[in-house]
């Protein structure tokens, strides 16, 4: 079982890849994971994109691309896999069919979470992270009960306008990669606004058609 979960910022990915992988014991496979664990072990790819990071440029396509591969090899992903996060171009999602071509694999489905950039806006900035417990809440969906108002703070990037700003990016640079997964007829839509355990159900039963 080799799929995409797809979503805006905020859409939910990581919380429903939670949920996957408790069901299907197989891994979530995130680039920024990827990425702190090849410069955590200081691979050579590794330490070419902490060079990249430091001077504040993008990692290359041509890294990602290596690290993604490297990843997709490793013994746990035998049973499938779910992407978070990746593929973000359509530049990057035509490499990824190249790299699994190689071991007779494919991506099977695209599960696209549908969020509306307000519902989003609303998500993000109103997540608080408890300076005491760490623990996040959301101010409309998830108050905190027992904790001191001036305990909590709003992360820096949970602002309006940069999560507009991630949104326009998302829109311009990653949502023509599910057109290029319409395509290939693998994109299958959830709406992404209704409650946790109703979209979980929704997206099992696509995969299990």
């Amino acid at each position: 079982m080799n799929i995409v979960l797809f979503g805006a910022p905020g859409a939910g990915k990581g919380t429903q890849a939670k949920e996957l992988i408790q069901k299907y014991e197989i891994p979530q496979i995130s680039t920024g994971d990827i990425l702190r664990a090849a410069i955590a072990n200081k691979t050579p790819l590794g330490m070419e994109a902490k060079k990249l990071m430091d001077e504040g440029k993008l990692v290359s396509d041509d890294i990602v691309n290596g690290l993604v591969e490297a990843r997709l090899q490793e013994d746990d992903c035998k049973k499938g896999f779910i992407l978070d996060g990746f593929p973000r171009t359509v530049a990057q999602a035509e490499e990824l069919d190249k790299i699994l071509e190689k071991s007779n694999r494919e991506i099977e489905k695209v599960i696209a979470l549908e969020v509306s950039d307000e519902e989003i806006i609303e998500r993000i900035t109103g997540r608080r992270v408890s300076k005491k417990t760490g623990k996040i809440y959301h101010i409309k969906y998830n108050p905190p009960v027992d904790e001191n108002p001036e305990d909590l703070e709003q992360r820096a990037d949970d602002n309006e306008e940069t999560v507009k700003k991630r949104l326009a990016v998302y829109n311009e640079q990653t949502a023509p990669v599910l057109d290029f997964y319409k395509k290939q007829n693998k994109v299958y839509s959830v709406d992404g606004a209704k409650k946790l355990e109703e979209i979980t159900k929704d997206i099992i039963d696509i995969l299990e058609k």
